[in-house]
Formats: C-alpha cells, sequence, structure tokens
C-alpha cells in the first residue's frame, strides 16, 4: 500500500513526489526503465554526454532558479544564447524575421512588402491564418510554415495557436527594416541566456529530489483497476494505493484503464504527438559551430534542428573534441519514417557536409542514434476536443495527470515540474 502513486519519473514525476513530501504524504514513483529522468535523462559513453533531446534550464521562476542550482550542486554553467537558421546555403541570425540582411535582395523586397501589407485585423482560425496576420505571406511560407512541416509533422492550417506563447518573435516595422539593412541588430530570442549542469547532463537537475523520492525502477505499468485502487505491473508485482498520478503519455495510458469506455479510447488515440530520432555524433574537433542550436528549413535535410552538447558545458566530450545531436521528426498521425534509426546516422552526416558543418576529413569519433516515441504534443485540430474527453474521464476516474505528455501541453522541463507539483496538490484532500 502507498498513500500515492505516481508512475513516470521524469520532471512531472519528480514534482509531484516533491510536493507529496512537502505535505508529508508518503508516496512512490514507478518507473518503466531502469534510469530516471524521462526526457531529462542524460547518457554517457566514451567520454561523451547526450541528453535525450536538447535541454537547457532558462526558468524565470526564483524558487526553481535556486531549487535547481541546488541539484546541479551550484556548479553550471551560465551561457549567453546564440542560436541561428539555415536556409538554402545562408546562415540567419534569429529570430529571421528580424535578421533579413543579405538574403537575396528580391525577397527581402517581397517580405517587406507584404509585411507592411499584411492584414492584422484578419479573422485567425488557425496557426496559419496567425503567421499571415503577423509576418505576411511570403516570410510565413518560407520559413514558419516550412518548419512547421518538419518540426510538427503537418501543415499550418491543420493547427491551433494555443501553444504559441513567447516562441515565435512578432517584430515591429522598425526591427523588420533594421535586420533587412544591418546585420547587426538586438538579441531579441524569448531566451537571454541559460543554465546547464558543468557535470554530467541535464539530469543532473533532478539530484536534490533524489534523497527524498522514493523511487521503484524497471516498473512498467500493465493494467490500471480504478475501482479498487490497483496497480498492476508487468514484472508481475500489484500494489494498492490511495491515489495515483500518472505522467505518461495519455494514448499509452488510456488503454490501461480498466473499464474505459470506447469513446474515450477512441480520443486517445486521435491525440497526436511528434516522435524524433536523436542522431549523436562525436566528432574530433570543437570548432564546428558558434551557436547552440540551428534551425533547419530546406526539405533536403534529414534534420529539422541541430544542437551542439559541447557548448553547453566542456565537459561533456573528451577534451579537444566537439558534438552534435539531430533531430529527425516523423509521427504516426502525419509522416511516417522512412528509414531505419541505424540509416539516420548516414544521412545525417552527409547532410552535415552538405550545409559544410562537418568536412570530409574529419573524424567520427562516437555515433549512436536513439528513438523518442513522444516528442512533441501537435497541436492540431483534433487536440482540444478529443483531450476534453480524455482529461474529462481521468476526473471522474480519481486519476491525477502531469506534465506534457499528462496534461498533453508543450511544457518546458520548468513547467513540467510545476505542473507535477500542482497534481499533487490537487490529491491533497483525497489523502486527508
Amino acid at each position: 500500500m502507498t498513500n500515492v502513486a505516481i508512475i513516470g519519473a521524469g520532471m512531472a514525476g519528480f514534482g509531484a513526489a516533491f510536493q507529496c513530501h512537502n505535505m508529508g504524504i508518503p508516496a512512490t514513483v514507478y518507473e518503466q526503465h531502469n534510469y530516471h529522468g524521462g526526457h531529462a535523462a542524460s547518457f554517457s559513453k566514451d567520454g561523451f554526454v547526450f541528453d535525450d533531446g536538447p535541454h537547457v534550464s532558462f526558468t524565470k521562476n526564483e524558487r526553481l532558479q535556486v531549487l535547481f542550482a541546488r541539484s546541479m550542486g551550484n556548479q553550471f554553467e551560465i551561457v549567453k544564447t546564440n542560436p541561428n537558421n539555415y536556409w538554402k546555403g545562408y546562415w540567419i541570425k534569429h529570430p529571421a524575421q528580424c535578421n533579413l540582411y543579405g538574403l537575396p535582395q528580391n525577397m527581402v523586397l517581397e517580405i517587406l512588402v507584404d509585411f507592411i501589407q499584411r492584414n492584422t485585423n484578419a479573422d485567425i482560425k488557425n496557426y496559419q491564418d496567425w503567421l499571415m496576420a503577423s509576418f505576411g505571406k511570403k516570410f510565413a511560407e518560407t520559413f514558419p510554415m516550412q518548419y512547421t512541416r518538419k518540426f510538427h509533422t503537418t501543415t499550418a492550417n491543420n493547427m491551433t495557436t494555443d501553444w504559441v506563447g513567447p516562441r515565435l518573435y512578432q517584430p515591429d516595422l522598425r526591427e523588420v527594416l533594421l535586420g533587412a539593412l544591418s546585420p547587426s541588430t538586438p538579441d531579441v530570442h524569448y531566451v537571454d541566456h541559460f543554465r546547464y549542469p558543468t557535470h554530467g547532463g541535464f539530469v543532473r537537475i533532478l539530484d536534490c529530489f533524489l534523497p527524498t523520492t522514493r523511487m521503484m525502477l524497471n516498473h512498467q505499468v500493465s493494467a490500471i483497476d480504478p475501482r479498487n485502487n490497483i496497480l498492476s505491473f508487468t514484472n508481475g508485482s500489484q500494489i494498492n494505493y490511495q491515489s495515483l498520478i500518472s505522467t505518461i503519455a495519455l494514448p499509452d495510458l488510456i488503454p490501461l484503464i480498466q473499464g474505459v469506455p470506447n469513446e474515450v479510447l477512441r480520443a486517445s488515440q486521435r491525440l497526436a504527438c511528434s516522435s524524433c530520432v536523436l542522431v549523436n555524433l562525436g566528432i574530433n574537433r570543437p570548432d564546428i559551430s558558434a551557436s547552440q542550436w540551428t534551425y533547419f528549413y530546406d526539405d533536403e535535410f534529414i534534420f529539422t534542428r541541430l544542437s551542439f552538447p559541447h557548448l553547453l558545458s566542456p565537459f561533456t566530450t573528451p577534451e579537444g573534441a566537439g558534438s552534435i545531436q539531430a533531430e529527425i521528426y516523423f509521427s504516426k498521425k502525419y509522416k511516417p519514417l522512412d528509414r531505419t534509426p541505424q540509416d539516420c546516422i548516414s544521412s545525417t552526416i552527409s547532410d552535415l557536409k552538405k550545409c559544410g558543418l562537418l568536412q570530409n576529413e574529419d573524424n567520427i569519433l562516437y555515433s549512436d542514434s536513439r528513438v523518442v516515441p513522444y516528442a512533441n504534443i501537435i497541436y492540431d485540430l483534433d487536440r482540444k476536443p478529443a483531450l476534453d474527453i480524455v482529461h474529462g474521464f481521468l476526473k471522474k476516474a480519481g486519476i491525477g495527470y502531469a506534465g506534457r505528455y499528462g496534461e498533453w501541453g508543450y511544457h518546458w522541463s520548468d513547467g513540467s515540474f510545476i505542473s507535477g507539483e500542482n497534481a499533487a496538490k490537487q490529491i491533497l484532500p483525497i489523502i486527508q
């Protein structure tokens, strides 16, 4: 018997466990893998450290800043953000909408005219409408709409705008004109600087919560009986719980629940999420890129985004080496993967040479590929009606949910942690 059972040892799961500890409520976290961290996990081999996708800490929450710093033993790098973009042979400062200098003259002219003439009072029915109203037709079609197809695996007219927030900077005319006339522009990225653990990768951000978290690894849930409050696991064990909080992906969670209505099951399968092949490479030199991450728009490149872990901390690679992590997105609903994860390695290396980041004489010291089944939530037009049905059922069943894949939202790491804390607060009346 455990008072609170928490499924999933990621940021949200630790947030829920931390809140339970603060409330004096015994809780146990059950994790299917033999390691903790979820998407915050880090993996080390041959002197290279790679995270489960690019992760940095840029929370503005002062309480979490203190907690995360304590987790890192106050040993962390403070890095000034310097992202860029690649489009048809041009390297463009980020965000591209106010850094057009150096692009083909006719294209810049068309973008400027469209920006000036855009209809800011347009009826916004989807993400494509919002992009047109915010940036004008030419820029919208060339950059964010194209990136949407590569990153979200669907089209902008099939997406809502609920997820946008500060992610796409909206410049005024003066900023756009300055960026078209001058290579020197102010930095306006929503992340000015970030923190990253000096040693051990991003997962170190959870270290201070380990001593107060009771965690059971290698416990994959096989069934949930909400009437009798029983969790069953694939290893044959069962436990009783008083209250349950899940952080696992809703399309995986719902089929585990005994007695779930067909309508709810069907709704859970309509929820769309991208998957990702991560290709990790170790290179025999560090001078690969000056940017911590780069966005790629052209379809001819297999990857959508590159990040460079050795620019986050010098201790993520052996001395004198560099590292690259490529993200290759696909989805069951919209864009199936057209090659094996292993084949993605050679394709990535070939495309890195095509854009000039790698040279023929470079020595690849390390390479691997990892499949991330759940990467980013796709805010397609099916999401909200399907999510309302699923969340409504979970509330009636008395099952709490948290995190990116429990709330089915575009959470950053700090948001996921807070989501777990909030889920734990909501179960307090049940425990009492």
